[in-house]
């Protein structure tokens, strides 16, 4: 061709070169072929308009699949889509390979892509070469699909920052593994190193932080949301010649820059590079980019729960107290654990008042703990403000009783008082307890709460059952009546949320014998009990004691443990000075409307009794134990206070229960017919305790029994309740009933 001549068409230049010309548009579903881009598809060789469906039936299923994702890749990126796919004839069989290079552009409005490109026979690629990791290498997409998967299973599991960081630290796959990684955060204008792998310590420094202005690919693919492959250090010295004079001593050979988009917001950039030349194949990039898609849904997702743990684990603590000063007399544990699920916030809290008349470093106080219906913000805001209601009531001298039923009145009016909350309705329980550290009582009154557990000096450990009220907001009209109780030097009183009980899948009866077990066996401080008992519930050892039901959900913990400094500890106890031997004490009243109180009297007994070696005796005491408190109830007008002691004494233990009533009637021994009804009562004291006795008091009397322990050895000959035929049932005080008349 002479200079001056015009050029020949682009068609005859196509055809000279066996290039082949198409346009296909995905609104229209047709796709325009010349002649010799229909040769290429073996169809006539002629110009042609196709349908999708023909196209697809000339080329393989599995290389049709590939266009796809390549097309949308170059869309995102901005470059040609080039992709090998095996043409197909009639029968199915290969007959040639074809590579496509195209230019695809989206139309947001028709929501549809248009390509333009070219078709070129070329010849098969060799296995493991660039060219093999193509479209029609089936071993490889296999590969890295399952890679994929792998990845994206890894990335979806992780609940935090540092755990996502830790899986993109590994990500590799056969023939294409990455041997340095580093993961860019944007703050503000600047741009951060927040992962980096496969490079020394100091590496980063230069480029962490740095300006988004900066002229560094990283910058680059932040600020135009598009990725920056680098195939070569040519490459990179070319594009970027100032930040190669940083780079060109770390040993690699390829880049990869992608940007970490989310919802549209690109939030920073993932770099892999690589020790040896890498082309960046479209399927290369494909697998470049899903990484990056997955693993900015995975810090974001990661971002997002961290934040949530935060602001709730912040409200949360923010509206528990801290248990201030050292109680002279008295000391404090308390632990919080937020619920495992959700948004970690819940109504659960504990907090400790002094009382008015109080000074800063002693006097009485009040402990509080209860629990706002719901697991949500909205419980949160409801416990936070009934908290402060109660520190105001406590604040103002009220009783206990009085402080509770203020405080179901204002949550009454703030749940059933509020239009728009007639929906949502919320209760709460709670234990209020004013205790005098320097005589060790408790002023007990409680709405549907838990009753607190004791902890005796020697280990034992009660339920102590208080009288009580409605939960909190149900009747603003509600009373709460209030139980007294001795916490006595050595012992130790838990109050807890039904949390701390229930959670693994127990019911209160399995929940309690498992914190009934840890509060037995423990033997250090206060505090170290108070994190024993979280870790029964949420550490290692809880997932032995699962309990029997199928809901295994988790709710939040409030734990506080008030213990008075004991006198029959070692440290307590002089050099030189024998120990005082312990008595284990329990007290309560039976009032006259409270009959099935007596059942709890006698499950009472049976745990203060826990250890007693003859399970005969035990049974005589529970026997014995609930005719006196019956006769009370039935024979005369009044209440009946119990009071039973185990003490250790040189000759061995012995349990003395005592019922005391304020009638001045004494009892007398009968001698009941075989149908009388009543009359036994002090025969069968008689019969089965080793002493017993009547003592009257200023008003009214207490009747009271006494059994001695057997010696372990000699427990097989002892008769049932230690009864002796010969005197057992003699008495040498003054209230000895065996002459005495009165009532049964």
């Amino acid at each position: 061709m002479r200079t001056g001549e015009p050029l020949p068409a682009v068609g005859e230049v196509l055809a000279a070169l066996a290039t082949g010309l198409w346009f296909w548009d995905t609104a229209t579903e047709a796709v325009s072929v010349d002649a010799e881009a229909a040769r290429l598809l073996g169809l006539p060789a002629k110009a042609a308009t196709l349908t999708e469906a023909q196209t697809r039936a000339r080329l393989h299923p599995v290389d049709w699949n590939e266009i796809a994702g390549i097309v949308g890749l170059a869309v995102a990126e901005g470059t040609l889509a080039e992709v090998r796919v095996r043409v197909m004839d009639e029968h199915g069989r290969v007959i040639r390979v074809v590579r496509s290079r195209s230019k695809p552009s989206y139309d947001p409005e028709r929501q549809a892509f248009q390509l333009i490109g070219t078709l070129q026979e070329v010849t098969e690629p060799t296995p493991g070469s660039p060219a093999g990791r193509s479209a029609v290498t089936g071993d490889w997409r296999r590969s890295r699909e399952a890679f994929l998967l792998d990845a994206g299973r890894a990335l979806a599991e992780a609940r935090s920052t540092a755990e996502v960081l830790r899986v993109a630290a590994g990500l590799s796959m056969p023939g294409f593994s990455p041997d340095g990684l580093a993961v860019f955060e944007v703050a503000g204008d600047r741009l951060s190193i927040i992962g980096l792998h496969g490079y020394q310590p100091g590496d980063e420094d230069p480029f962490s932080p740095m300006s988004l202005d900066a002229d560094y690919p990283a910058a680059e693919v932040i600020r135009t949301g598009r990725a920056v492959y680098l195939s070569s250090p040519g490459d990179y010295k070319n594009r970027y010649p100032v930040m190669w004079q940083l780079i060109e001593n770390l040993g690699r050979e390829s880049w990869a820059y992608l940007p970490l988009t989310v919802a549209g917001r690109t939030m920073g950039a993932w770099m892999a590079s690589f020790a040896y030349p890498v082309a960046f194949t479209p399927d290369e990039r494909s697998v470049l980019t899903t990484i990056a898609r997955m693993l900015a849904q995975a810090l974001s997702r990661a971002g997002v729960a961290e934040s949530e743990r935060a602001l709730t684990d912040g409200l949360q603590r923010s509206m528990l107290p801290t248990l201030g000063p050292r109680i002279p007399g008295m000391n404090v544990a308390a632990r919080y654990v937020p619920t495992g699920g959700g948004l970690q916030v819940g109504g659960d809290w504990y907090d400790m008042i002094p009382l008015p008349g109080s000074s800063a470093g002693g006097g009485r106080i009040a402990l509080v703990i209860g629990d706002v219906q719901g697991h949500d913000v909205r419980a949160a805001g409801l416990m936070g403000q009934l908290r402060i209601a109660l520190r105001a009531y406590a604040s103002e001298g009220h009783r206990p009783d009085a402080v509770l039923s203020r405080a179901s009145r204002f949550l009454h009016g703030m749940t059933y008082g509020s239009p728009e909350d007639a929906s949502d309705l919320r209760f709460a329980t709670c234990l209020y307890i004013e205790a005098d550290p320097a005589t060790g009582t408790l002023d007990i009154a409680r709405a549907g709460h838990p009753d607190p557990a004791i902890r005796m000096a020697d280990g034992t450990v009660l339920a102590r059952p208080t009288a009580g009220g409605l939960p909190l907001g149900i009747d603003p009209d509600a009373d709460y009546p209030t139980t007294r109780i001795t916490l006595e030097p050595g012992e130790t009183m838990l109050i807890c949320t039904d949390g701390l009980i229930e959670t693994g899948g127990h019911d209160l009866d399995t929940g309690w014998q498992r914190i009934r077990t840890i509060l037995e066996e423990h033997e250090g401080d206060l505090e170290e009990l108070a994190d024993a008992l979280v870790q029964g519930v949420h550490g290692p050892s809880s997932h032995h004691t699962t309990g029997p039901l199928a809901d295994r959900r988790e709710d939040d913990i409030a734990v506080l443990l008030l213990s008075r400094p004991g006198a029959s500890g070692a440290e307590d106890t002089p050099a030189g000075v024998t120990p005082a031997r312990t008595v284990r004490r329990t007290m309560m009243s039976v009032a006259q409307a409270e009959p099935e109180r007596v059942a709890v009297a006698r499950q009472q007994l049976r745990e203060l009794l826990h250890d007693w070696t003859s399970q005969d005796q035990i049974d005589s005491a529970v026997l014995l134990l609930s005719e006196m408190l019956t006769n009370v109830l039935v024979h005369t007008d009044a209440d009946a206070l119990l009071l039973a002691e185990v003490r250790d004494q040189a000759d061995g233990r012995r349990m003395r229960i005592e019922v005391t009533d304020p009638s001045d009637d004494l009892p007398h021994k009968r001698r009941p017919g075989e149908l009388a009804s009543s009359g036994r009562g002090l025969v069968l004291i008689e019969l089965l305790a080793d002493t017993w006795g009547v003592d009257p008091r200023g008003e009214g009397k207490s009747i009271w029994f006494e059994l001695h322990e057997p010696e372990p050895k000699g427990a097989e000959g002892y008769e049932s309740g230690g009864y002796e035929p010969e005197g057992a049932g003699d008495s040498d005080g003054p209230g000895d009933p065996g002459d005495s008349g009165g009532a049964p």
